[in-house]
């Protein structure tokens, strides 16, 4: 692994950075007004490392629900990284001993990150992925860290903080906006949240969401690749007839 690919990796995640630092913070705070210690916070970053998961899962720890509680929970929180893996599953395959990794450093954020970043000719992009998501990682676990030892010191009031993490999406829908070359993904994964967003509220849209926006993705990537190959083959077939 180059040094400039690692250099590439972190410019790419500096706006993750200041997000996760911060969120991180708030949650090493709210794990130690619980009553846990850093160390049990920085351990649950570590391993759990799910974002809004973690914040729930601080009342359940401090109220002892049981396991399949909490396995249903992050379940029903979570379930949307599944269609995230499937875009990834073959780049992640390819990458050997990493891949286990990649998969369960796959984030809401990372997944932006991953569909957004464009990887230089020269450098190699299956390094530059495995180092934006060990980054994230990091952000997360020392923001974590920080919050912990801040929380015992002084006390701040955190409220409203998580509006970083909207502000964040905002900033890579915003950039993939201006760089795609197409906009109908954005458009349709826009158009279903907003659709089940009036239909089922703030609470239930993500996964109805992402399922009817995968169905349409899926059928409209196959009338795109199959509209290429007619016009290939008619491209072929006008070539031969202008050679005969």
């Amino acid at each position: 692994m180059r040094k400039r690919e690692v250099k590439y990796a972190f410019v790419k995640t500096i706006p993750i950075l200041f997000s996760y630092i911060f969120l991180g913070m708030a949650f090493g705070i709210v794990m130690y007004q619980a009553g846990f210690s850093f160390g049990w916070a920085v351990l649950t970053s570590i391993i759990v490392y799910s974002g809004a998961f973690q914040f729930v899962l601080v009342p359940f720890l401090a109220a002892g629900t049981s396991l399949i509680t909490v396995a249903l929970t992050a379940v029903a929180m979570n379930s949307r990284h599944i269609f995230y893996g499937l875009s990834f599953v073959e780049e992640f395959r390819s990458m050997g001993k990493r891949f286990p990794y990649m998969v369960f450093s796959l984030t809401d954020e990372s997944f932006a990150l991953n569909c957004s970043t464009e990887f230089p000719e020269d450098m190699d992009r299956k390094n530059i992925r495995f180092c934006m998501s060990l980054f994230c990682h990091i952000y997360w676990v020392c923001g974590t860290l920080f919050g912990s030892v801040m929380g015992q010191v002084i006390p701040f009031d955190f409220e409203g903080i998580d509006f970083c993490m909207t502000a964040l999406f905002v900033t890579i829908f915003i950039d993939q906006w201006r760089t795609a070359s197409s906009h109908v993904p954005a458009v349709i994964g826009l158009g279903t949240s907003v659709l089940f967003l009036i239909l089922l509220g703030a609470d239930n849209f993500i996964l109805p969401a992402l399922v009817l926006a995968t169905a349409i993705l899926i059928f409209y990537g196959k009338q795109t690749i199959n509209k290429e190959e007619v016009l290939q083959d008619t491209a072929d077939r006008n070539e031969r007839n202008g050679h005969e």
